[in-house]
């Protein structure tokens, strides 16, 4: 070690390291050390003469004065073609660079002109970014200040242009490091939320396109700081990466109980500076495509996204029309309108929907538990969005136990994220597999809380885990079936991979296992299987590999078989018809002439509406049109038959908050009984009657959707259940297709489950009775083709 390195580590005062705010001074004595050094090698260098036109000035992080105890040195020969001749200029570029390296530094360096430092700006973004910070170390100091000032105004004179490429830079270089925050041996420098981010927050504020924010990302910055300051120390290099290997050390050098604390602040601190970079591109975007040149006044261009929400340059952001303080639900709405969209939520709108918006109550509406499984199957969008509303407050107030997992470290090595970005990542993963299941939303759930247990001083992650979840599902206000489930598949997340790769699935007290873990149901052993996978896949390569999916898919293979060969078919979610149809006077007076009989009743943000019929061919279609031509979304609806009466209960919820009137939906049943379509609007002409039908499919495309006949579910009619992504009129072509096969739809029990529908139709031949196989096939091969268009 020579003299230089021994100061610099001295200099770096391993006692100070755990004494709050000593790392800024520790910096600065490190970067006077280093200014001093360099100074006085800049005399011996010039033995005396005064060299006209000629300085040394840094880059980098002593340029900043934020240099750690073994941060190299970049340095720039600075000079003016006037000056010293090209020959002296590299032999006293030489006088400088050498002593450097025979103390053992290590030395970034070049020799320009100042026209060679403007085009070397021009031409490479990294460079023009790094001599924003060129700063004077010794020699002529109006050398230095015009090359400063000439690349400062160039910057600021091709921001238009060189923002895109920045973009594009950042965007390249976070897909190649991850995300700082969410891994396990993080790149301090060059990750997501590292310290390169802070360079490219002050060289968009150097562009004058906006200001970057201040306060909780400084101290952010700082924190990161200290850590690598120990990196240095502890491994006596100039590293930037946080090994496993020299985390204990690191924490303790820091004063952290444990190399888990340490991990947790690093990542608290990196998500606070990954963010404030990406809000302030967008903000800096904003900026430039302001200064486009318009006629007349600037007005915002806001493009309507649903739910009183808007698109404005690249974010979603609250309409003037938004009531926070009296609609709890609003958070829940924007953040699914955003994640759906893939649009990051404004600062500005986060802001206000933590600091205004009342709690949701114990337990939530029924609208809010919707809205919540739709953000959680909204698809990747949903990472940016939680990341967003993580930060604003707002996941916690919706999940007080989050806090306790937030940034939480896994020392599991299969894991490549914290305990929170996991569970997320998991989330999205497993909305994948919506399809694959009967209850998708409680899939989402039960993959949001899956290593929720995942807390300090806790053995068993899985049942703690099942207990914090009962308490977060009664808070939310799942019902005690659906709750209880979801916390079963939470306590034996692992055990299907367990058994799969641990014992012999072919044994039958391995499959005995099984069937016991998952309480003997076979959707309950579908929902395990998809969160096994989802688990695994969002942890990384190494949990998911084609060999634990063998195993697994062979396991649970031998589950289902052994659970279906006890009881073939488990009891339908629909229910069969009604035999009779009780009514009212006043409604039996009204279908008595003709007339359905309307009613709607209101629950926050959803409405039921009750309709009472003649029962006739089309009724189903002609309603979810109906509804869909007048702006609501169906939630849920179930369709019976008794008497030649159609007894039908609608959930609907409206994006524009309109509520059902009972009389026009009364109304247009009657003008589209009598052949008027006009109500239907122009979605019900888009395909006639009489139009084509590929029959080619029999089940489902792989990644279309899904239709098969339960055999064993009725001994009357045919039953057929389908699954796909819901989308305005769905139900509408869905009728009109049974319609077109001459089916009658004699009891129908449609819900929507985390954006998917799960549809079950009791069909049979208009003169009744189950269809033959043939008819029941081409029925199939129909639906999936209505929903894949």
């Amino acid at each position: 070690m020579t003299d230089v390195t021994a100061r610099r580590l001295d200099l770096a005062g391993t006692r100070t390291f755990a004494v709050p705010g000593a790392g800024a001074t520790r910096r600065r004595a490190l970067a006077e050390f280093g200014f001093g050094w360099l100074q006085q090698l800049w005399l011996d260098a010039c033995a005396g003469r005064r060299h006209e036109g000629v300085a040394l000035a840094a880059v980098g992080s002593l340029a900043r004065g934020d240099g750690g105890p073994l941060s190299d040195y970049d340095l720039v020969l600075v000079h003016h073609p006037r000056g010293l001749a090209g020959k002296e200029v590299g032999a006293f570029a030489d006088q400088l660079w050498y002593p450097i390296w025979d103390a053992g530094v290590r030395l970034d360096h070049s020799v320009r002109t100042v026209a060679q430092c403007r085009a070397v700006a021009t031409n490479d973004l990294s460079a023009a970014v790094g001599l924003l910070d060129l700063t004077h170390v010794a020699g002529d100091p109006d050398v230095v200040n015009a090359a400063r000032s000439t690349v400062a105004h160039d910057w600021r004179a091709n921001a238009r242009t060189r923002l895109s490429e920045m973009q594009e830079s950042v965007v390249a270089r976070h897909t190649r490091q991850g995300d700082l925050a969410h891994l396990i041996e993080p790149d301090l420098k060059e990750a997501h939320g590292g310290l390169r981010d802070m360079s490219v927050l002050r060289a968009l504020t150097a562009a004058w396109l906006t200001d970057r924010p201040h306060g909780e990302v400084d101290v952010a910055y700082e924190r990161i700081l200290d850590v690598r300051d120990a990196i240095h120390v502890v491994t006596g290099r100039g590293r930037d990466r946080l090994n496993r290997d020299d985390q204990d050390a690191c924490a303790a050098l820091l004063g952290y109980t444990d190399s888990d604390d340490l991990l947790t602040d690093l990542s608290t601190s990196a998500r606070a500076i990954a963010y404030a970079v990406d809000s302030t591109l967008r903000r800096a975007q904003q900026s430039q495509r302001a200064r486009t040149l318009r006629v007349g006044p600037r007005r915002p261009q806001l493009a309507p996204l649903g739910y009183g929400l808007y698109r404005h340059d690249g974010e979603t952001v609250l309409g003037p029309s938004a009531d926070l303080a009296r609609d709890p639900v609003i958070p829940l709405r924007a953040a699914l309108v955003a994640a759906r969209n893939g649009i990051p939520l404004s600062p500005s709108t986060l802001g206000n929907l933590s600091e205004q918006s009342p709690a949701l109550g114990e337990p939530w509406p029924e609208v809010a538990r919707h809205l919540f499984a739709d953000l959680l199957a909204a698809g990747p969008g949903l990472v940016t969005v939680w990341e967003g509303l993580d930060l604003a407050g707002v996941v916690e107030r919706w999940i007080p136990e989050w806090t306790a997992v937030r940034s939480r470290p896994q020392r599991n090595a299969v894991h490549r994220h914290t305990v929170d970005r996991h569970l997320v990542e998991t989330v999205v993963a497993a909305g994948g597999m919506v399809r694959d299941v009967a209850r998708p939303d409680l899939l989402m759930l039960a993959a949001l809380l899956h290593d929720i247990g995942k807390v300090p001083g806790t053995t068993d992650h899985s049942l703690t885990g099942a207990r914090i979840a009962d308490t977060v599902l009664r808070r939310i206000g799942v019902p005690d079936a659906d709750r209880a489930v979801v916390v079963r598949l939470v306590r034996e997340h692992l055990t299907l991979v367990e058994l799969a790769t641990r014992r012999d699935p072919e044994e039958p007290a391995t499959v005995a296992a099984l069937i016991e873990a998952v309480g003997g149901s076979v959707s309950t052993l579908e929902l395990l299987r998809a969160l096994t996978e989802a688990d695994a896949s969002a942890a990384g390569p190494k949990a998911w590999t084609d060999w634990r999916a063998g195993l697994v898919a062979r396991l649970y293979a031998a589950g289902l078989a052994s659970l279906e060969s006890q009881h073939r078919g488990e009891a339908p979610r629909a229910v069969e018809p009604l035999d009779t149809v009780r009514l009212s006077d006043e409604a039996a007076g009204r279908v008595a002439v003709g007339e359905p009989w309307v009613t709607v009743t209101s629950h926050g943000g959803a409405h039921r509406v009750d309709i009472v019929d003649r029962d006739r061919a089309g009724l189903f279609a002609d309603t979810a049109g109906l509804l869909a031509a007048q702006g609501f979304v169906v939630r849920s609806a179930t369709l019976r038959t008794a008497d030649g009466l159609a007894v039908n209960e609608w959930w609907v919820e409206s994006p524009g908050g309109e509520t059902p009137v009972p009389a026009i939906v009364a109304r247009n049943l009657v003008r589209v009984a009598s052949g008027d379509r006009g109500p239907l609007g122009k979605g019900s002409r888009r395909r006639g009657p009489g139009a084509p039908t590929s029959v080619s499919r029999s089940s489902g495309s792989p990644d279309g959707a899904r239709a098969l006949v339960v055999n064993s579910a009725s001994d009357t009619a045919t039953v057929i259940e389908v699954r796909a992504s819901d989308r305005p009129g769905l139900l509408q072509d869905l009728g009109i297709t049974l319609a077109r096969a001459s089916l009658s739809v004699r009891s129908a029990h449609v819900a929507t489950y985390a954006g998917q529908t799960l549809d079950t139709f009791y069909v049979t031949e208009f003169g009744g009775g189950r269809l033959a196989p043939a008819r029941a096939a081409q029925a199939v091969a129909m639906i999936i083709d209505t929903c894949d268009e």
